[in-house]
């Protein structure tokens, strides 16, 4: 196995703290990469570059209270990060649950956020202190009424048009009408009715991607009140981006047009709760890889295929449909590029990360070389299956 030094006689690619459109690895990151030698895939993730990220978000939303995705990375070492800065947390199961309160956090800093719950999951949430729940469904009404009564309640409505980069259509929500029928269930049943929340899909590259979600919060917010709903919360849900190549606002500016159209639309007395995952996370981490093989099909193929030892099955789910697009450094960043259709390891012919638009990689690279995937905090090792074809899940450490 080449060692890390394969990268010794490459300068650190380091951008300006503040320029807009660049994600870089940390120096904290390069020096612990130089510095070690890698014989599995492993993400190095950045404390630091978290912490930072926290505070741009915290200082563009402004008022609206921050509550983690932990789904994105349910690193304890993420959590606590988040924790110290004032952060709460949206879960997605007991699992999540439970691994906040174990370090510490207050049960009434967590929401359940996923709309598809387990009965006992409901009761174990709401007896260890849990407030708030998602729901998208009658059935989900009156597992709450029997097994969390009296709880606090979110209405999750449908986002029929996303310009994201990962919709989260379809399978979440309900319609406006739906929405309004449930509200009344809710209130029939003893629940507190509170608000509603949606989820704009995953990378919404810019605020303006926001409108039409919120216009038809908007319009559900005012049915409501017309319906006799005194509703408080207004949760956006996530979709705060991370860059992967594509130029992009500085995160505190984001945060601040999206609070800008909210406020425009709501007005300043409802509560906001935004959900970062990706936003938060992803910039912070950066895959050490290796190459595992190059090869042509055939010599006159234009593109070689480029096989890693980390995949969909490993750590790159989210290549899937080649939705996001990871940037990737090598020794080798000076030289002469040609496409590459980029694989990973496993016996799976699903296992091929991009192939419909292949990446730029030099034309040197070959066996054992090392590469860096960058932007790789979020959805890699949360991801990862653990074993598929015998390789082991992603490894991480944390650096500051």
């Amino acid at each position: 196995m080449r060692h890390a030094a394969a990268f010794a006689g490459k300068p650190a690619r380091l951008f300006a703290d503040n320029h807009p459109t660049v994600s870089a690895v940390s120096a904290a990151q390069d020096a612990y990469i130089r510095a070690t030698d890698f014989d599995r895939p492993t993400v190095v993730f950045d404390l630091d570059m978290l912490r930072a990220k926290y505070r741009a978000l915290d200082t563009g939303l402004a008022t609206a209270s921050i509550h983690y995705a932990v789904k994105a990375n349910p690193a304890p070492e993420v959590i606590a990060a988040v924790a110290a800065e004032g952060g709460r947390f949206d879960c997605a199961s007991r699992g999540e649950i439970d691994l906040c309160l174990s370090l510490g956090i207050p049960a009434d800093h967590i929401a359940f956020g996923n709309t598809i719950k387990r009965a006992s999951d409901i009761a174990h949430a709401f007896a260890a202190g849990v407030e708030q729940f998602a729901v998208d469904a009658e059935e989900e009404l009156y597992k709450l009424a029997e097994h969390a009564p009296g709880c606090r309640v979110i209405i999750r409505m449908l986002v029929e048009a996303s310009e994201a980069d990962w919709p989260l259509s379809r399978k979440f929500g309900c319609s406006r009408r739906e929405a309004l029928r449930l509200m009344d269930l809710g209130r029939y049943l003893g629940l507190d009715v509170a608000g509603i929340s949606f989820h704009p899909g995953s990378q919404v590259r810019e605020p303006r991607m926001w409108a039409s979600a919120l216009d038809a919060a908007h319009i559900l917010w005012t049915e409501a009140a017309e319906a006799g709903h005194a509703l408080r919360i207004l949760n956006i849900g996530g979709g705060f981006p991370a860059f992967y190549g594509e130029p992009m606002l500085r995160t505190e500016a984001y945060a601040a047009e999206v609070m800008r159209m909210v406020r425009h639309r709501f007005g300043t007395d409802v509560h906001v709760m935004a959900e970062p995952g990706r936003g938060l996370v992803a910039e912070a981490g950066v895959i050490i890889a290796e190459v595992l093989l190059v090869a042509r099909k055939d010599q006159d193929d234009l593109a070689r295929w480029v096989f890693l030892d980390i995949g969909k099955f490993s750590g790159l789910a989210e290549t899937m449909d080649e939705a996001i697009r990871y940037q990737f450094e090598t020794r080798h960043d000076d030289a002469e590029t040609g496409s590459c259709i980029l694989a990973g390891p496993s016996c799976d012919s699903a296992d091929v990360l991009y192939e419909k638009r292949p990446v730029q990689l030099p034309l040197d690279i070959e066996a054992g070389d090392k590469i860096r995937i960058l932007c790789t905090g979020a959805y890699t090792s949360s991801y990862s299956s653990v074993g598929f074809n015998g390789f082991p899940p992603l490894a991480a450490v944390f650096v500051n």
